[in-house]
């Protein structure tokens, strides 16, 4: 079966999921393909101002995770408008150059949710991103700002909201047999095991049904 996170780099509570998604991978390593796809926040969907963005963290930070540590409103720049691309792009370019674990995207959450760096910027993002996967900065940044990465952030957006669904992170589970279940907005890890575990059950006995009587009768 396989797993598809959508996220967007920006997204505070794609952050507080993150050990959730690690868990996961390990747990079910070489029995479940896991995968990530970008799935862009709407400029509208981002706070206006820091101290309303840092209302947000202290509610979701804070009231719901009881985080120790605050997270870092610096990379909000009232003059964009909500358009934070950038380092989305940069994750979706170190991937099509080979990068396509974790590491790069993970490098540039931190960098704006924890340093408050201005990722807006396309060349803070890919100053971000080459230093931990060693890709040159002037190669990352022209596959950043191609046709074909732009468009492929933006079918993967189209793909997440097809499934009428808001909030980042989703998952989407899908099973041999046919099975799709999807959440939308939880961070934790034990409703996403168990549905792992059900689906990863019923298609092995699936399985083992077809073993023992091979394939359904014509008529």
């Amino acid at each position: 079966m396989k797993v598809t996170y959508y996220l967007d780099i920006m997204s505070s509570w794609c952050h507080w999921c993150e050990p959730a998604w690690a868990n996961l991978k390990k747990k079910y390593a070489g029995k479940v393909d896991f995968s990530w796809k970008i799935g862009l926040m709407s400029p509208s969907d981002f706070p206006t101002s820091r101290k309303q963005c840092d209302w947000f963290y202290d509610r979701s930070g804070g009231t719901v995770m009881q985080s120790p540590y605050k997270l870092n409103s610096g990379w909000l720049i009232e003059k964009r408008n909500g358009h934070y691309e950038a380092p989305n792009l940069v994750a979706e370019a170190a991937r099509s150059l080979g990068h396509s674990d974790d590491t790069v995207r993970l490098a540039l959450t931190h960098a704006a949710l924890i340093e408050g760096k201005d990722v807006g910027d396309l060349k803070v993002s890919v100053s971000v991103a080459a230093k931990v996967s060693k890709l040159s900065a002037k190669k990352l940044h022209a596959v950043s700002d191609s046709l074909a990465v732009k468009k492929t952030v933006q079918e993967s957006t189209q793909l997440f909201l097809s499934y009428k669904i808001s909030q980042r992170p989703s998952f989407i589970l899908e099973s041999p047999i046919g099975d799709k279940a999807v959440f939308s907005g939880l961070v934790a890890v034990e409703p996403l095991a168990a549905t792992i575990d059900a689906m990863l059950h019923d298609a092995k006995a699936y399985a083992s049904h077809k073993a023992h009587y091979g394939l359904p009768p014509a008529k």
